[in-house]
């Protein structure tokens, strides 16, 4: 660095360059395979990670080393045994398409040329992939921003100027399943309509899909009392056990009373591209959907998108008119469609990936994500000390107990278990309550897990669960 040339690392460009390349070797080699254990943060980093900010700089390859080190004892998601929420396991050629992204820093808020034709031709993918026939699409930050942003759409349809107005004393509603998104009202509460006009539908104990006829007899409620319906969110892969509710149902119930359908399919809906197909009937009659390719297409986040059957109710919720910007394109600028001003390039990684991988190899890569969720659920369920769900898994989330005779409290002891499992660092997993019970929630998204770590799974919980809770015969 020069006073002429001030921030640039100069002729440490290359060195550097190198010793972060050597570090994502590195990296990537060690998730091959699973870790035995989690290391632990010790005093030196601790101390690192205490210090104040630095009012000058230091040598870059040891603040690379050091980053190293945080890297290394951090939680990644792209490690085998990494079960927990619903994290994707980041593909290698992901990784280098953020790189080559980040290093352009491209702005898709206006056309971008070569750029904004690429998210296109990703949207449009995306959409073939999927089965749904988009009119556009555009990659957002995640499965709230995309909902929300697909929400706006709906309630501009359903009230005209409300963009400009608010509510002016109109009572709106949306409906869900029970077990939706909090992202649903969430985006209720921004767009003005509160979380109180979130209609949560009760779900079939079994299936664990929003009952429709329940879903009906509300809209039908709120159209009788003068409450406007703004949109069904119907979810496709439920966080909690990846259900998916039943969509074409849910679409004769929109288009019979004339309500927007919106598809929160941030995680499951990439196995419509799968042997799992009849459940996703329905989803081409959507006015919307949203879906997580870094949730269950393996890339790094951030990269969600929003795909819609008519480009123009963005238009009317998005588009403005700002000195500052062009708006006079014959096809409008993504800041006219989208809630964000900077955006990303953030469809590159999906965009290589496909390009890499080819769609053949997504799909391969999900089945077997739905074949170890299955097994996973068949080893439980012939256990004696394990409990699952009465229905084998819709998708890959497949919620497991532990139970050992004489123990006071399945619950807490579920609720130990994950956190002993946590700490332990050869399997990790996260906790779900499902009808006020303590449950392990594996999930089965990373491209990079192997059959074997299934039995793995199984048995470290079972060791740690006897640990735990002996009980007795």
């Amino acid at each position: 660095m020069t006073a002429d040339s001030p921030m640039r690392l100069g002729a440490e460009r290359e060195p550097v360059l190198d010793r972060a390349a050597a570090m994502v070797a590195r990296a990537w080699r060690s998730f091959d395979d699973a870790r035995e254990s989690e290391p632990e943060i010790g005093s030196a980093l601790a101390e690192l990670l205490s210090e104040p900010m630095p009012t000058s700089g230091r040598d870059p390859m040891a603040a690379l080393d050091e980053l190293e080190a945080v890297l290394d004892h951090s939680i990644a998601q792209a490690r085998p045994r990494y079960l927990a929420f619903v994290g994707s396991s980041g593909l290698e050629i992901g990784a280098v398409a953020d790189l080559l992204a980040h290093s352009y820093d491209v702005n898709l808020a206006v056309d971008a040329r070569a750029a904004s034709r690429l998210e296109d031709q990703t949207a449009e993918w995306l959409a073939e992939f999927l089965g749904y026939p988009a009119a556009g699409g555009w990659f957002t930050s995640g499965g709230t921003i995309s909902n929300l942003s697909g929400l706006a759409a709906a309630r501009e349809r359903a009230l005209p100027g409300a963009r400009r107005t608010g509510m002016a004393g109109v009572t709106g509603a949306l409906y869900c399943s029970a077990e939706a998104h909090y992202s649903v009202s969430r985006a209720a509460e921004l767009l003005g309509l509160g979380s109180d006009a979130v209609r949560d539908i009760p779900v079939d104990h079994y299936t664990r899909q929003m009952r429709t006829p329940l879903l009906r007899a509300a809209i039908e409620a709120d159209q009788a009392s003068g409450v406007v319906p703004v949109a069904v969110v119907a979810t496709a892969g439920t966080t909690l056990t990846g259900a998916v509710d039943p969509l074409d149902e849910v679409a004769d119930i929109c288009e019979e009373l004339g309500v927007w359908m919106h598809i929160d399919g941030a995680y499951g809906l990439p196995a419509a591209a799968t042997s799992r197909r009849p459940i996703f009937v329905g989803m081409e009659r959507a006015d919307s959907l949203c879906v997580d390719a870094h949730k269950w297409m393996f890339v790094p986040k951030a990269c969600s998108a929003l795909l819609v059957r008519d480009p123009s109710a963005l238009a009317a919720v998005f588009s403005h008119d700002e000195a500052y910007m062009p708006h006079d394109e014959v096809v409008p600028n993504a800041v006219d469609l989208t809630l964000e001003y900077s955006r990303p390039m953030r469809a590159l990684k999906l965009w290589l990936a496909f390009r890499v991988h080819g769609a053949d190899e997504f799909r391969a890569a999900l089945e077997r994500n739905l074949a170890q969720a299955r097994l996973c659920h068949d080893l439980a369920s012939a256990a004696t000390d394990f409990e699952v769900m009465p229905l084998r898994p819709t998708l890959s989330v497949v919620p497991v107990r532990h139970l050992v005779p004489g123990c006071p409290d399945i619950d807490l002891h579920n609720a130990a278990l994950t956190d002993a499992l946590q700490r332990d660092g050869r399997v990790y997993v996260s906790p779900a309550t499902i009808d006020e019970q303590e449950w392990l929630r594996p999930c089965f998204t990373n491209v990079r897990t192997r059959t074997q770590d299934v039995h793995v799974f199984l048995d470290v919980a079972r060791e740690l669960g006897r640990a735990i809770c002996p009980g007795h015969e």
